[in-house]
């Protein structure tokens, strides 16, 4: 197997690409020595056959996994946003969390803008905006059963919120909604004056503007000197129809949002590059292929899956590394009723039956003929002497 206008080498065909552009950009005249090196340092990363490299992945990540710190909130470079991070954020990704903590996005701006006020005015249209923030006082009424918002006309204008469309956009249950000058104006349809203060929050929490969810967005520069803003609070969905942001770069922390938008390998990516960063950001370093295995674990059947007992390691086929695991009773209970059996393939149920494990030497059979003992020489006699 060998790359066009290369080497014939035995390497991957991507690696094998790779390091004959690496050679011709820097125009190497010995590239058979190059090669040469390259195959000795692919053939050192390569494990030997039946190795337990779950097992050595499982134990790679576990251990330096019991050095982080449990600190939830950590402020995320000079972004100002709180983030969760260490050993809860881990927690997060591999038991496969609906919903983060502290979800965010990191939104880049297209090439083409680069003027602050056409930034500002995305990350305008991302935030989002609660009848609350531009209401300047409330009055209640509570004879009459209404409530009168009085509004902040100038921030209305910052944010392009036409006051006569404030109806249309306010719809609240059994409340009827009018404009009356500078104040919204909330009418109970219902005479009921226990729920005059939950109509109060309900009209204040209402969506006006911007994306659902995203309470804080910071505008900054990253180190390649390009504009960025950082969200509290994340749907990528949306954030990809709004105008002037670059969607091939944009990213979230929420796995499942990015596998619900993207599909299952931008999934995949996103549980190794987030694994990755949230142990760098402690001072760890593991081998990008450990997690790489984990994360292959985690969506090889098309979706993302939990670890955990309600995930891969709930669902094994092994009666009794299911039991060994959590909920021992439950497993054994189940298996029991369905007349499950278990074949003893694997290394832990081997281990618990005090058998050898197959894997290493285990996993081999010793096939040949064994030589029978042999016989014993018998001392020769000395030969006769000519006369």
């Amino acid at each position: 197997m060998g790359a066009r206008g290369g080497i014939m080498t035995n390497l991957p065909k991507k690696l094998e690409e790779e390091v004959n552009k690496w050679m011709s950009a820097r125009a190497i005249s010995n590239k058979k020595r190059v090669i040469e090196d390259v195959k000795v340092l692919y053939k050192q990363t390569m494990y030997d056959p039946e190795e337990p490299v779950g097992v050595v992945a499982a134990q790679s990540l576990s251990e330096p996994a019991t050095q982080m710190t449990m600190r939830t909130y950590h402020f995320a470079g000079t972004a100002g946003i709180q983030v969760t991070l260490g050993l809860p954020r881990m927690l997060e990704i591999f038991d496969a969390r609906r919903e983060p903590r502290t979800p965010t996005m990191t939104v880049y701006i297209r090439d083409n803008i680069e003027s602050v006020q056409e930034v500002k005015r995305i990350a305008e249209n991302i935030k989002e905006v609660k009848l609350k923030d531009i209401v300047l006082s409330t009055t209640l009424d509570l004879t009459e059963l209404w409530i009168k918002c009085r509004l902040n006309k100038a921030k209305m204008e910052d944010l392009g919120i036409e006051l006569e469309r404030l109806p249309k956009i306010v719809k609240i249950r059994s409340v009827e909604i009018s404009v009356e000058g500078d104040s919204l104006l909330a009418r109970s349809k219902k005479d009921d004056l226990k729920n005059l203060h939950k109509m109060k929050y309900n009209l204040l929490e209402t969506h006006i503007k911007g994306i659902k969810g995203v309470s804080q967005v910071i505008v900054s520069k990253n180190e390649n000197d390009e504009w960025v803003i950082s969200t509290l609070g994340s749907n990528l969905k949306k954030v990809f129809d709004i105008e002037g942001v670059d969607f091939r770069r944009t990213i979230s922390n929420n796995i499942f949002e990015i596998y619900e938008v993207l599909g299952v390998e931008a999934a995949r990516n996103a549980i190794i590059n987030q694994t990755k960063y949230t142990m760098e950001e402690q001072g760890l370093g593991v081998d990008i292929r450990y997690i790489m295995l984990l994360a292959d674990l985690m969506t090889m059947e098309g979706n993302v899956r939990a670890i955990g007992r309600y995930g891969i390691s709930g669902q094994k086929a092994s009666v009794l590394v299911r039991a060994s695991f959590e909920e021992t009773k439950k497993h054994l209970t189940a298996a029991a009723i369905e007349g499950e059996s278990d074949d003893l393939k694997g290394t832990i149920e081997n281990i618990m039956m005090n058998q050898v494990a197959p894997i290493g030497t285990g996993a081999f059979d010793l096939v040949g003929r064994i030589p029978s003992k042999a016989k014993e020489s018998k001392p020769k006699k000395p030969a006769a002497k000519k006369k």
